[in-house]
């Protein structure tokens, strides 16, 4: 983990691998209650993860979101998500979790992964993917199944088996997933949108402005407020401070931090231009918004 205990856990990937695997960009097993390793929730990750989901009943919430776990259903989620699961002691499913540098290793498109409708989504939801046909049941299984084979075999020097079939799960899910019609026809718009998303999760906790997210997605800061106004109907202000407040918020509720050292881990100048912006935005001073998130 990257941050002291008393903060919202940070997990790398290597945190979720056993002692011969450290060195590899990617893990992927069954998932049960037998899991050979225990997490705290909520925490967030610095990988990508697909969780396929056989058996069991429980929730899964994913930011500011609440989901109703359906069986077969398949979830996915980005770097920097805050989640946590609550589960049925009879869960069964299978996990596959990677590094975006081992899914684009040879790739020319960089943007390959981010292009999936349920990477760093346009709404930022992360509804699962509700599996109805049986044959896509039970041919996903048997992907994961195989993934687990090619990675107990697979050498330090050769991970292309597991990554083929990580791309082919993940292509067989995005035909499968639905997406809203409007955004069908709207590429290059989607890809700039996620590119933003991608950077806030990154670097949300320094409190970047609007014209330093621009120039790190090489636009205009007019551009890319344009663009995301376009396809989600909110300002790029709008989702900046909606990112900063969802983090606030996931640091009153879910750490023992004091009010001043959140605003220092999030980069704000002093502790009372950080409860004026919070107040401003949310009603609540941020010890209130406590009390109350604890009550």
């Amino acid at each position: 983990m990257k941050l002291p205990a008393e903060q919202l856990p940070v997990y790398s990937l290597d945190n979720f691998s056993s002692p011969e695997r450290k060195s590899q960009q990617f893990q992927v097993e069954v998932f049960d209650a037998n899991r050979h390793f225990s997490v705290k929730y909520p925490h967030r990750h610095d990988f990508f993860e697909v969780l396929y989901l056989l058996k069991g009943s429980g929730y899964h919430v994913i930011d500011a979101n609440k989901y109703e776990i359906k069986p077969p259903c398949i979830f996915f989620m980005s770097p920097g998500q805050a989640h946590k699961l609550e589960l049925s002691n009879d869960i069964e499913g299978y996990i596959f979790i990677f590094t975006s540098d081992f899914y684009l290793l040879n790739r020319s498109n960089q943007n390959s992964l981010i292009e999936f409708p349920f990477f760093y989504t346009i709404h930022q939801d992360n509804p699962p993917l509700l599996l109805e046909n049986e044959g896509d049941i039970r041919f996903l299984e048997t992907l994961f199944r195989q993934s687990i084979v090619e990675a107990s075999q697979t050498g330090k020097s050769n991970s292309e088996m597991p990554r083929s079939i990580l791309d082919l799960i993940l292509t067989t899910c995005a035909a499968r997933y639905q997406v809203n019609e409007n955004l069908l026809n709207k590429g290059k718009g989607q890809i700039l949108v996620k590119r933003f998303y991608h950077l806030i999760e990154e670097n949300n906790h320094k409190n970047l402005s609007l014209s330093d997210y621009s120039g790190m997605v090489g636009v205009t800061a007019n551009h890319l407020t344009q663009t995301v106004k376009l396809l989600t109907g909110k300002t790029s202000t709008q989702i900046i401070k909606s990112k900063q407040l969802l983090e606030i918020k996931r640091l009153l509720v879910h750490t023992n931090l004091n009010v001043s050292e959140i605003a220092n881990q999030l980069s704000f100048e002093d502790q009372s231009y950080f409860t004026k912006f919070f107040r401003r935005e949310t009603g609540l001073t941020p010890l209130q918004y406590r009390i109350a998130a604890q009550k």
